[in-house]
């Protein structure tokens, strides 16, 4: 395989990083698949893994940097929209659409994590998909958030963004806070998988905020008839288990659950190689 370290601007201009993977067999033009990953993760933590993997059964892969973030351009740093995200994820469709190396009719969408609600809402709204994998999405940002914190964690994040509203309605400076504390299951991975990237452990008080108003999940009916991978861990506490089985019950066909063992981050780690196969299957039956 062959990957290309390329850039592409989204509908306002901000350029995007990302690394464009080619088969070297010959015979294009290809299937391609579009991946993305989390909140504030970059493309190197383990998603260019999941591309080799991709590239060697056939297929032509974008693996790309949201905005704000790693290798990505975008201001303010740090900060985590999922709409704009949204809408370069549709921009990074029709970026790899327009690649000589590529049948546009034939593009896959794989996102994991906050991408893979992203992924969710763009399958039901942009026809183009013609194939999507979920890897342990978000569904509701709200839920997320309430279930991590006590009521009155909750009171005092709404106060601590309101405030922060104001802030920036005076021009001051934003309010930075980590994405992950010391001690979470998110920091002990992003500790390991963000050595030698551009990964930060830092987003804008404000991301929390966008995220909390989230409902990806309320999409999923809408998928059919784009077929729909979902591959999720039996323990997920951060993107709740219980809530990615309900919307799977909401979803219709043609659809298929993928569930292994372990937690939010095992995707990346000991559960990679099955998600990986399961996916590359997936594409393999719907892109071909």
């Amino acid at each position: 395989m062959m990957r290309e370290t390329v850039e592409f601007k989204s509908l306002d201009g901000t350029p995007l990083a990302a690394f464009l993977y080619t088969p070297d067999s010959g015979g294009g033009p290809f299937p391609a698949i579009v991946l993305s990953h989390g909140f504030g993760a970059v493309k190197e933590m383990a998603l260019d893994r999941y591309a080799d993997v991709f590239c060697a059964a056939g297929f032509a892969c974008l693996v790309y940097d949201h905005r704000n973030t790693g290798s990505s351009g975008g201001t303010p740093r740090g900060e985590i929209d999922p709409w704009q995200q949204i809408s370069d994820m549709r921009d990074a469709i029709t970026y790899v659409g327009s690649r000589a190396e590529v049948d546009t009719d034939r593009i896959g969408l794989w996102g994991t994590s906050f991408s893979g609600g992203h992924s969710l809402v763009v399958a039901a709204t942009d026809r183009r998909v013609k194939c999507v994998v979920s890897v342990v999405p978000t569904i509701s940002g709200h839920q997320n958030t309430i279930r991590a914190l006590t009521t009155d964690g909750y009171a005092a994040f709404v106060r601590d963004v309101n405030e922060e509203r104001a802030v920036r309605q005076r021009g001051e400076e934003l309010r930075m806070i980590p994405i992950s504390k010391e001690g979470d299951e998110s920091y002990e991975w992003s500790k390991m998988a963000g050595v030698g990237t551009t990964y930060v452990n830092a987003c804008t008080l404000l991301s929390r905020a966008f995220r909390d108003a989230y409902e990806p999940g309320s999409y999923i009916a809408a998928i059919s008839p784009t077929p729909l991978l979902l591959a999720l861990t039996t323990d997920d506490t951060k993107c709740l288990t219980d809530l990615q089985l309900e919307a799977y019950s909401r979803a219709h066909e043609p659809k298929q659950l993928e569930m292994l063992p372990g937690g939010h981050y095992d995707p990346y780690t000991t559960q990679l190689a099955p998600i990986a196969s399961a996916s590359r299957d997936w594409f393999g039956t719907y892109l071909r």
